[in-house]
């Protein structure tokens, strides 16, 4: 089986990502050769690619698809050929027209549930899951920040927060972006007003928030501190405008006994279980129409270079997609 896929030689901007073709073995014990109908472009690719995190070269990128099983390997017996399979994580490589997947990586995908969506959102989805549920299970009456709201973690967790209750503080970069978080935030601040800390404070009678998630990074980590309520939680997931510089943790109990924690999706869905769970979970959030995500932009994979200067200017919103 021949595949086209994304390649990067070394680590470095847009343009180390290379077209190339490759011959595909059949698939081994436990994987199944899987045919993408439509593959996620997410922040953590341009980490892969940049350097931030380091991967070994050459290599593939991105981590989420959604495909059609084309074979399976000796072994797996839950999946069958034929079925319409989504995954979010594991091993880099999903820039690619097919691909050998682990099979205990992948999940079934229900039928209300479209490629696009379920390819482009389903990392987000089991993002804002485990960021509301587990890392800080939010209650009913609270009100919290979430950062990048018009993003696409963003744009589904505060969705999700509302429907659970929830007053969300959203923040965005631009005009642009308040206009469009405003269809699922109850308020929406400019990070880049340095006022915005304040701001939250206004709005909790001088309170704080008892949680900010923050996928920003650099740009709004002292902000973050400075409008948590006592013993609040700073849950940083993501370093979209670069990562959190250094700091001395006594910073913590100036500010209020602060918690600070941070996260990644692969310690959430460290086993099938809660990989199954996670991802039903958000299945069953969208059928329920407590989240209705969008998709901002479509890029043809051989446009992926455009594709990842678009999303690290910040040009795109919503979930983004690359048809193989």
């Amino acid at each position: 089986m021949q595949t086209v896929r994304i390649e990067i030689e070394q680590q470095g901007g847009p343009e180390v990502m290379q077209l190339r073709t490759a011959q595909l073995p059949p698939p081994g014990a436990g994987e199944v050769l899987l045919k993408h109908l439509a593959i996620g472009l997410n922040f953590i690719d341009t980490y892969h690619r940049s350097g931030l995190y380091p991967v070994s070269l050459p290599s593939g990128l991105g981590l989420e698809a959604c495909g059609v099983i084309e074979a399976l390997g000796h072994g797996v017996h839950d999946l069958k050929v034929g079925d319409r399979v989504a995954y979010a994580g594991g091993a880099v490589g999903a820039y690619s027209t097919y691909r050998m997947v682990a099979a205990d990586k992948l999940v079934l995908v229900p039928t209300g549930v479209s490629d696009e969506i379920a390819a482009a959102t389903l990392l987000r989805g089991m993002t804002a899951q485990y960021l509301l549920k587990r890392t800080f299970p939010v209650q009913a009456g609270q009100t919290i920040v979430f950062h990048a709201a018009a993003g696409g973690v963003g744009q589904i967790a505060c969705q999700w927060a509302q429907a659970l209750g929830v007053r969300v503080i959203g923040t965005v970069g631009s005009a642009a972006k308040a206009k469009m978080a405003a269809a699922w935030c109850d308020h929406v601040l400019d990070y880049n007003d340095a006022t915005w800390p304040q701001q939250v404070r206004d709005l909790t009678e001088g309170l704080g928030v008892p949680v900010v998630y923050d996928g920003v990074g650099a740009a709004t980590f002292e902000g973050s501190l400075d409008c948590l309520a006592l013993r609040g939680m700073l849950v940083s997931f993501g370093n979209a405008s670069g990562a959190v510089p250094s700091f001395n943790p006594g910073i913590l109990a100036q500010k209020g006994s602060l918690f600070l924690t941070r996260p990644t999706l692969g310690h959430y869905t460290a086993n099938r279980g809660e990989l199954v769970e996670t991802a039903q979970d958000y299945f069953a959030a969208l059928a329920q129409h407590r989240i209705v995500p969008e998709i901002g932009q479509r890029y043809a994979l051989a446009d992926v270079q455009q594709a990842h200067r678009d999303l690290e200017s910040r040009k795109t919103t919503g979930s983004t997609v690359l048809i193989p």
